[in-house]
């Protein structure tokens, strides 16, 4: 392979480091966000994150995993600037 060719590949493996995932599986869900397992079951069940059903595998999608930090975020600098 030449010079050129193997710098066009580092590049295109770089790019496809930095795409983000639409869904992620539940482990890596957690770790997204901190929590535990049963805590990730309890937010699907109550409907605040949506997730897909891929074969027996169960993926949370990534946009509802950053509305959910950014709405509970929302109401607590709310909360903190209500007058008491």
């Amino acid at each position: 392979m030449s010079i050129s060719g193997a710098n066009d590949q580092r590049a295109s493996e770089q790019g496809l480091a930095n795409i983000e995932p639409i869904a992620m599986r539940v482990p890596e869900a957690c770790r997204y966000l901190g929590i535990g397992r049963s805590t990730l079951y309890v937010l699907i069940g109550q409907g605040e994150l949506e997730y897909i059903k891929l074969g027996s595998s169960t993926l949370v999608l990534t946009a509802s995993l950053k509305s959910l930090v950014e709405s509970r975020r929302v109401a607590r600098d709310r909360a903190e600037n209500s007058p008491t």
